[in-house]
């Protein structure tokens, strides 16, 4: 495929632990039904969302691994992905590099277990449109219902409480001219956004672990039958 952002590398041989880890990167932004500049760093759902079926049908990939650093991007292409990643049967875990921001938060929950680096940041905002929106009461309830489309997603894959998230998306007092909030790795695991800090070897690790789990729980329900 021609866009690195989304291009999953899928290792020809098996790893030392027998298994085969097929790794997915979200960054830049996330493209929605408009394309982006060509000269901008993008992930397109389109490509994303095929490539998500067939890891989980293939009988060769075992375990999947989304390493991400995106500034985030289109909340209802981004919601998409999330919600293929949440409803795989396969082990997935995630790994925020860099940034996790905006609609990456849910991209980044939507594993079964998140690890995000020390230095990495998420930016818990408002969902919000760019350019002019007209100030009607039917568009303040269409971006009400969306925002708590993504509200929801995070608090069901996740440990924060939703109301501990509305009053981090609405905190006006850390974001220069902006509601939000910026959080770093320690303090996105201690509100519960991602499960643990770690690095790569720490995802893949726990990624292998969960291969394994996952195989023996199979093998006991054959013998069972």
């Amino acid at each position: 495929m021609e866009d690195r952002g989304v291009e999953a590398i899928i290792s020809e041989e098996k790893s030392s632990r027998g298994h085969a880890i097929h790794a997915l990167t979200v960054i830049g932004q996330v493209e929605g039904h408009r394309s982006l500049p060509s000269d901008d760093k993008t992930t397109k759902y389109e490509h994303v969302l095929p490539q998500l079926a067939a890891i989980e049908e293939s009988p060769d990939i075992d375990g999947l691994l989304i390493m991400l650093n995106t500034m985030g991007g289109d909340v209802e292409a981004g919601l998409a992905i999330a919600e293929l990643i949440a409803g795989m049967k396969k082990p997935t875990v995630s790994l925020v590099l860099g940034g996790g921001h905006s609609i990456g938060v849910p991209l980044a929950v939507a594993a079964k277990y998140s690890f995000i680096a020390p230095s990495a940041a998420m930016t818990v905002h408002p969902v919000r449109m760019n350019g002019m929106v007209m100030g009607v009461p039917q568009t303040w309830h269409y971006f009400e219902k969306v925002q708590d489309r993504v509200v929801s997603f995070v608090e069901r894959n996740s440990s924060v409480r939703k109301g501990k998230y509305l009053e981090l998306m609405m905190r006006a007092d850390v974001i220069a001219n902006e509601l939000g909030t910026l959080v770093y790795g320690p303090e996105a695991v201690e509100l519960g956004l991602i499960d643990a800090l770690g690095s790569l070897s720490d995802a893949l690790e726990k990624l292998h672990s969960m291969i394994d789990e996952s195989k023996n729980d199979a093998q006991g329900d054959n013998l069972k039958k």
